[in-house]
């Protein structure tokens, strides 16, 4: 092997020595060949979900568009005029009524109607104003570092994707779908207890970890109706299929409901059970 040899001179290195390619040095060693590239682990591809039977597209489908039609209003029921406010009201409608959160949300709002003016509001005056709705002081410590978050790192913006917005303080996924299907009119699944519920009696799933809830119907419902997806199952879940006693004997749904006789199926008997407002 012929080696190239450059010579230096002490003007240059103090010294005179030769540097033999390869050996990184004045001085070095012989050459010993190409330096190997390091090896790259393959990404091993996730398994894409299955996709769903396509009886079970139809008739999902055919649900949702039956809870269309017997709630036309299906809305969120909270209150709020900008993104600020519905992720706000949200957050600290945990463990509360939403009737409860709209009738504290006022007085909150014009008091500090901005991510800065939350951020800099007196701890103990926004516990006074959150009271009502439970847990104020977790709630408060959660609406004062979530406005602080806003302002230090999105410029007092509410972001505008899953991603962003589940790293805020206090930001969950379901949470992060209620701000971009309800404030930005951007698609996304809100899977509270009413959706989870619904999905598994409807036969749409029988996962009731909330994040496989979600992808699992999301692949049942083209992207454009997840939100109203969402408002249609929770009213119904509200005000029709509750928990401990659903009124089957009065619900659209009977036909193509496989749990169908959890409650009571007796018209009469059922139509007591029906509410025209949720009761959260």
């Amino acid at each position: 092997m012929i080696l190239a040899v450059v010579w230096l001179t002490k003007a240059t290195t103090g010294r005179v020595g030769r540097w033999s390619r390869g050996s990184g040095a004045v001085g070095g060693g012989p050459y010993a060949g190409p330096v190997p590239a390091p090896k790259v682990a393959k990404k091993v591809a996730e398994p894409e979900p299955p996709k769903p039977d396509t009886s079970l597209v139809r008739r999902a489908r055919k649900m949702d568009r039956i809870l269309a039609e017997t709630y036309p209003d299906a809305a969120a029921e909270l209150d709020f005029t900008n993104p600020f406010e519905c992720l706000v009201v949200t957050v600290v409608s945990a463990q509360t009524t939403d009737r409860r959160v709209n009738a504290a949300s006022p007085a909150l709002f014009a008091a500090y109607p901005t991510p800065e003016a939350m951020a800099a509001a007196p701890r103990e005056h926004l516990e006074q104003l959150l009271g009502p709705l439970g847990f104020f002081r977790a709630k408060t410590d959660s609406v004062l570092k979530l406005s602080q978050a806003l302002v230090e790192n999105h410029d007092g913006e509410v972001p505008r994707t899953l991603e962003e917005l589940v790293k805020l303080p206090g930001v969950g996924r379901k949470t992060a779908n209620v701000v971009l299907g309800n404030a930005f009119g951007l698609p996304g699944i809100t899977v509270d207890t009413h959706f989870g519920r619904l999905a598994r009696r409807f036969g749409w799933t029988e996962e009731t970890d909330p994040v496989k809830v979600e992808l699992a119907v999301a692949a049942l419902f083209p992207k454009r109706d997840w939100t109203m997806l969402s408002h249609h199952l929770i009213w119904h879940g509200r005000r029709r299929c509750h928990a401990k006693k659903p009124a089957c004997g009065a619900c659209p749904l009977a036909r193509l409901c496989p749990s169908y006789g959890t409650g009571p199926t007796d018209p009469e008997v059922a139509e007591k059970l029906v509410t025209t407002q949720g009761p959260a």
